[in-house]
């Protein structure tokens, strides 16, 4: 199933989603929605994977539903919403509280998306599934370790992670390829490197006032790895890392989103009172191809 099939057909999956009925039909918790100011004020920079934090507007139909250290971000919309990572597998239960506290019930998730196929951004996708009904979207490379549990031999970080539980996937999607609800058209960006299969997502999003910015969730990028990586070793994977960086550099970027928060100064920004401006793309990409060439360089002298 293509990722525009999916699109085409995203009412019909809606209303065929298998979630339990106690847990679809029970009343939904008062709202607890917060502005963006007052979620900085729970959190903390590079906060606890886990931690609770109160859901909140970024602009229009986009919403942080997340915890304090690890994103999740809800596109809205009435035949069904776009939920970009689900955390670990304790933090998919604060996603889920989170989009009930924004008056929304876990059967209108349509899509589930991914960053990265690491278990503290994806370990929740099989609960998530489960309570809501989503179909799946990945990328290949991230499709067969979703469905398998188990990390890709070509992730610089293979062998450092307890296995996840597995899930479906769906929807499998290539870099360029979108999908959408009424409200937003997601676009997949390829941008491999801190794991093979990663995804960085861009759309434009328009509030009630009219007001349109382009959305960029960039993914982690950072070159971590075990010990015995080296990605000096693998010339073309780092060509391909910086394929993904020139891509992202390229993204209309008005505002800048990231799996960890405050990797792209969300924390601050949010503080402010504005998630708008601060760090674009350019810059987040230009700093994580500092971080590399840095690490390039070591192994080159080490």
């Amino acid at each position: 199933m293509s990722a525009r099939l999916l699109s085409a057909l995203a009412p019909a999956l809606l209303a065929s989603a298998c979630a339990p009925p106690i847990q679809t039909l029970a009343p939904l918790p008062p709202s607890e929605q917060v502005t963006p100011q007052q979620w900085a004020a729970t959190c903390s920079e590079w906060d606890e994977w886990d931690k609770p934090a109160p859901p909140y507007r970024i602009h229009g139909s986009t919403y942080y539903v997340g915890t304090c250290g690890i994103s999740a971000i809800l596109v809205a919309g009435a035949q069904g919403h776009v939920l970009i990572d689900s955390g670990t597998v304790a933090g998919a239960q604060v996603v889920l509280d989170n989009i009930g506290k924004l008056g929304f019930r876990p059967n209108e998730i349509a899509s589930l998306l991914h960053s990265h196929e690491h278990f503290d951004h994806v370990g929740g996708h099989a609960a998530i599934k489960r309570a809501s009904g989503a179909h799946v979207v990945a990328s290949p490379r991230a499709a067969a370790v979703l469905r398998s549990s188990q990390d890709d031999p070509g992730d610089p970080q293979y062998g450092m992670h307890d296995p996840m539980e597995p899930v479906a996937v769906d929807v499998v999607v290539h870099g360029g390829e979108t999908v959408r609800s009424e409200t937003a058209t997601l676009t997949a960006i390829a941008t491999p490197g801190h794991t093979p299969g990663a995804l960085s997502w861009a759309w434009d999003s328009c509030d009630a006032a009219g007001e349109c910015i382009g959305i960029v969730y960039a993914d982690s990028l950072s070159p971590v790895s075990r010990d015995d990586y080296r990605f000096g070793d693998h010339p073309d994977y780092v060509a391909a890392y910086r394929a993904g960086l020139q891509r992202l550099r390229e993204q209309n970027c008005d505002l800048l989103l990231t799996p960890h928060p405050s990797a792209s100064e969300m924390v601050a920004r949010a503080a402010s009172g504005s998630l708008i401006g601060g760090m674009s793309c350019a810059d987040y990409a230009d700093a994580v191809e500092a971080r590399l060439d840095k690490r390039l360089a070591d192994e080159a002298g080490g």
